[in-house]
């Protein structure tokens, strides 16, 4: 009997191959080759999801059994519907690990050496050395997130000879982090951090976990860097804190509303860096995210089961 792949995007005739190897009963089909005779009731796998799919997939009766989600965040699933229709996930977690350090050592760099100001100095024709240099060794940085980005992120600062602090649920220890703690102490480690940098993915416990309350106990000097989830942060209480000087600066490569309009007032700061949500851009994706995939295919196909990146749907990661 034929089951369907359903996927949101194209991948390469190889990758489909290898599914046709593994379970010939499986069809991967793309979402703009459904049309109106499509069988809805032979979808068992999606790769991706989209929100026009729920009145179809997420019924009873309903054939699927699995998403294979595209990103490593799942907080724009419909996760409760999946838990009642017994429909297990799988994330891309772990893929964007290497771009988004790479991304992030860049803002470190650029900031402790003075190279945001250069830029903007540049603009003006204005020769003005008399900008603030630190020795990135010397920085107290705070990862909150410590999963498999953070620690990406803190074995490469330990390569530069940094101490990285790292803040998870319950303040586990974890390779390459000097220190751990819990999340209910990232306020007080905040206060001494001269660097926090948000990687945590959104759940019910991160919405608007950075606020005014958090940002008032901050260094002035200090440094925030968001590439975990736009709603994590209370972008105007952020806003508030960088115009009253109450925060250095700002490296912002997520957003609560994408695209960040035009009008929106963080533009017209010079103490911020926006970047249009790219960090986690990846160079030979496809092949990252179908090892995760066929791997997983494998083994659904034998056994019905999941070995990488499943999604505990209740904590939401």
């Amino acid at each position: 009997m034929t089951k369907y792949i359903l996927a949101t995007r194209p991948f390469r005739a190889e990758f489909i191959q290898q599914m046709k190897e593994i379970s010939p009963n499986h069809h991967f089909v793309t979402a703009d080759e459904i049309d109106s005779n499509f069988d809805w009731n032979k979808v068992e796998i999606t790769i991706g999801w989209s929100n026009d799919w729920e009145k179809k997939l997420l019924i009873a009766g309903s054939s699927l059994k699995w998403v294979q989600s595209i990103s490593a965040g799942v907080d724009t699933l419909p996760l409760e519907k999946f838990e009642t229709y017994g429909v297990r996930l799988s994330n891309a977690r772990g893929i964007h690990a290497q771009s988004i350090t790479d991304h992030l050592l860049a803002i470190l760099f650029m900031k402790s050496r003075g190279i945001f100001e250069a830029m903007q100095n540049q603009q003006e024709a204005l020769w003005q050395p008399d900008v603030a240099i630190n020795n990135l060794q010397d920085l107290r940085i705070l990862i909150v997130g410590t999963g498999k980005i953070g620690q990406c992120l803190a074995k490469s600062l330990d390569f530069f000879q940094c101490s990285s602090i790292g803040i998870n649920t319950n303040g586990r220890k974890i390779d390459y982090f000097s220190e751990t703690y819990a999340l209910v102490e990232l306020a007080h480690q905040a206060q001494k951090a001269d660097v926090v940098i948000n990687i945590l993915p959104l759940t019910e416990d991160t919405y608007h976990l950075y606020n005014k309350n958090l940002f008032d106990v901050m260094k002035k000097s200090a440094t925030f860097i968001n590439v975990g989830r736009g709603a994590s942060v209370d972008t105007e209480a952020l806003y508030q804190s960088l115009v009253d000087e109450k925060l250095g600066f700002a490296a912002l490569d997520v957003f609560e509303d994408e695209p960040l309009p035009k009008d929106y007032p963080l533009w017209t700061l010079k103490n911020v860096l926006i970047t249009p949500h790219l960090s986690g851009y990846t160079p030979h994706f496809q092949k990252a995210f179908m090892q995760i995939f066929i791997d997983n295919f494998e083994a659904f196909a034998e056994k019905g089961s999941l070995t990488k990146n499943i999604v505990n749907i209740k904590s939401g990661y």
